[in-house]
């Protein structure tokens, strides 16, 4: 009791010293004369061991100015009471600036924060800094080891130093490394829940299907475009961080590669057959083993698509059940396709450490069990025609969407990358393929039978976008037959099955008022070009247009204007009321005549987009260029096409580049030969010459042997 008195009595003068010489009072309480009632923050003068070049505090009795002793100690009771002033090494200083103003804080405020203090000295504020920051040992658990804090005092005492160099100072002021995120970036799938894992390589567990990655985020090596060799392929570590430098920024990627190859599954290490197989074979393992693995993550994918948006009652309840069927299709058939397919690969991967081949269930599947993937291709303008409808126009739907997408099964993806998986495995099949036939040229038995699994996968692709085409282009013609009114001209059969509409839309048109054209007023007409024929018409409603001409392409000439130019009609003073004009002759009209049309657009790119649609017979006349000089460029997105003359391309497509204009592409895919504009945002160019040597080489040879 006596103790405990005593320390209160202690407390009791230092609160009452405190409180005079902070406030400036004398002894009765009263402001000292002539000095001015100031009143500053208590808490900033108690941390005065980390701020050596604060003033202290005005001395006002003979006995504070005696010499204090200097105490080392920061565990004495002393040191808790009196230590204002305390001795510590510069090495655990660390001078920071406060984020916000300091604020006025009342006297009985001050008081009880240092009340507060003195029962918990945890609760003092110090500078903080994490244990990465420095070279200490931990126990289980992340727990500091007993008797640490005295040996990390020690040693701050002696100079902490990194290796190397002895006694100097550390730095504890931790540096962190920007994030640099690649442009136009899909959003990142959530962190794993096992966050030990995080920052190290993971460890393999004896399967791929321990930890399955969307489809969405992966790109098979299989696809590789560059000029790396497989022995780098093979070589590369699983995660980026094993390679990155030490002060490289962190850059977040759109996709990454399967988790584990051939090569570092358990049961291939522990058989010791890595040191006997010869880099060939290994190759080959590796591009058999990339297909299995490639479908377990797609398969993964599907089965979200279905038991997130699909079977969620929220979604179905906001749209009827035809939209829901246009929607989805048969995505189900599709998964059980997959499952099938999978279940065929994985039980031959089990049967044998060194697959001998898989180019009979390639051709097996193909031919007999992915039908489905050609319904549900054919149903692809239907499904983006009703997510765009819903997305437009149906609030609740938007909501429900929004609500599943967020959930952490999907990543953070949107249900249109899981509604577009199909197209993309089913395109990606036959490159995978194609790859197998390449590892098995030394064995002329594999290699003639990856070659029929080549073809049969092509003929499945081929058939995929011919039922996409056939659908949009029956339901386009129908619908047009309908909207196109004849009656001021001689009537054409539009209905044809070998007539598609190749482009359409509305342009300005120059009329001829006596020696001047007049653009005031702004005249458009509305132009049908199919493959075959070109009709003029005049819009009179948004489905509802008047036709004044047609002709037949093979009788139009199309010249591409400047404003500049001095045969513009008009004159060059008025060239900027002209903006992007094309010159349109139909040779020979629906009435047999000759006549001329000059036309505006918007844009230099849809000036170009229209000249070229127009003149793709001419270009087919003259043969195809030299694709080796073409620029070359991946795609590195998905992107759907939302006008007729654009193209659709999935991630990783490579596209010979035969236009460009004002940030759009006009290429050739390379898998199959389809032409289209796409904008620039999605692709990146191949800068290396060998690789695009070797893709203008795979193409030529995906054509022969497969006859796409």
């Amino acid at each position: 009791m006596s103790q405990r008195y005593s320390d209160s009595s202690v407390e009791e003068k230092l609160l009452e010293y405190r409180f005079h010489s902070e406030l400036r009072l004398d002894a009765k309480g009263n402001p000292a004369s002539g000095l001015p009632v100031v009143r500053s923050s208590l808490h900033s003068r108690s941390n005065a061991a980390f701020q050596p070049d604060t003033p202290a505090p005005p001395e006002l009795t003979p006995e504070s100015q005696e010499p204090r002793t200097i105490i080392l100690s920061t565990q004495s009771p002393a040191a808790l009471k009196m230590g204002t002033q305390q001795l510590i090494p510069r090495s655990l200083a660390v001078s920071s600036k406060a984020k916000t103003p300091a604020r006025h804080q009342s006297f009985g405020a001050a008081m009880l924060s240092k009340e507060a203090a003195r029962r918990n000295p945890q609760l003092l504020s110090a500078p903080s800094f994490s244990l990465d920051d420095m070279d200490l040992d931990t126990g289980p658990g992340g727990m500091l080891k007993r008797n640490l804090r005295n040996q990390s005092y020690r040693a701050a005492m002696k100079g902490l130093g990194t290796p190397g160099s002895e006694g100097a100072p550390v730095q504890l002021t931790p540096k962190l490394q920007a994030l640099a995120e690649e442009p136009s970036q899909p959003p990142a799938r959530p962190a794993a829940k096992n966050k030990k894992t995080l920052g190290r390589k993971r460890a393999h567990k004896g399967s791929f299907k321990d930890d399955p990655r969307l489809y969405q985020e992966i790109r098979e090596r299989g696809l590789n475009t560059s000029h790396e060799s497989d022995d780098d392929l093979l070589d590369e570590p699983l995660s980026p961080e094993g390679t990155r430098k030490v002060d490289a920024p962190i850059v977040v990627k759109s996709y990454r590669p399967p988790q584990i190859t051939w090569s570092q599954l358990p049961e291939v290490v522990e058989s010791g057959i890595l040191d006997q197989l010869p880099a060939e074979e290994r190759k080959r393992q590796e591009a058999i083993f990339e297909i299995l693995t490639s479908e377990f993550s797609y398969q993964h994918s599907l089965g979200i698509l279905v038991a997130e948006f699909l079977q969620s009652r929220e979604l179905r309840a906001t749209m009827t059940q035809m939209e829901h069927h246009h929607l989805f299709s048969n995505i189900t058939d599709v998964l059980s396709a997959s499952r099938r397919f999978f279940e065929d690969l994985e039980r031959r991967h089990k049967a044998q450490v060194c697959v001998e081949d898989i180019s009979d269930i390639l051709e097996e599947h193909a031919e007999h069990h992915f039908h489905p993937y050609i319904s549900y291709c054919s149903n692809e303008v239907y499904q983006q025609r009703a997510l765009q409808r819903l997305t437009n126009s149906n609030a609740t739907f938007r909501e429900a969407l929004r609500a599943i997408e967020q959930r952490p099964a999907c990543g953070g993806l949107p249900m249109i990358s899981f509604l577009i998986l199909p197209m993309q495995r089913v395109t990606r099949l036959p490159l995978l393929t194609d790859t197998l036939c390449l590892k098995t040229q030394g064995h002329p038995e594999r290699y003639k039978a990856a070659s029929r699994a080549l073809k049969a996968i092509s003929k499945l692709v081929k058939q995929c976008n011919e039922g996409a085409h056939k659908m949009e282009r029956t339901e386009q013609m129908y619908t047009l037959h309908t909207q196109l009114d004849f009656s001021k001209v001689k009537s054409l059969p539009l209905i044809s099955a070998s007539r598609w509409l190749l482009k359409r839309g509305e342009l300005f048109v120059v009329e001829e008022t006596g020696l001047f054209r007049k653009l005031a007023s702004r005249p458009t007409c509305y132009l049908f070009l199919f493959n075959d024929v070109l009709v003029v018409t005049k819009k009179k409603s948004e489905d509802s247009f008047m036709v004044q001409d047609y002709a037949q392409v093979d009788h139009i000439q199309v010249q591409k204007m400047e404003p500049s130019e001095a045969s513009l009609p008009g004159g060059g003073n008025r060239s900027s009321s002209v903006p992007h004009p094309f010159q349109l002759i139909l040779l020979h009209n629906s009435e047999g005549r000759r006549e001329k049309i000059l036309l505006s657009c918007d844009s230099a790119s849809d000036r170009a987009r229209w000249i070229t649609a127009l003149t793709q017979r001419e270009r087919q006349a003259r043969g195809p260029p030299n694709k080796g000089d073409l620029l070359q460029v991946e795609i590195t997105k998905a992107y759907l096409a939302k006008q007729v003359d654009e193209i659709t391309l999935q991630q990783a497509d490579v596209v010979l580049i035969l236009e460009q204009e004002d940030g759009w592409l006009y290429g050739e895919r390379l898998r199959d030969g389809e032409t289209g504009w796409f904008p620039e945002d999605f692709a990146q160019s191949i800068t290396s010459r060998v690789a695009v040597e070797g893709n203008v080489r795979r193409m030529e040879r995906l054509r022969v042997e497969t006859d796409v």
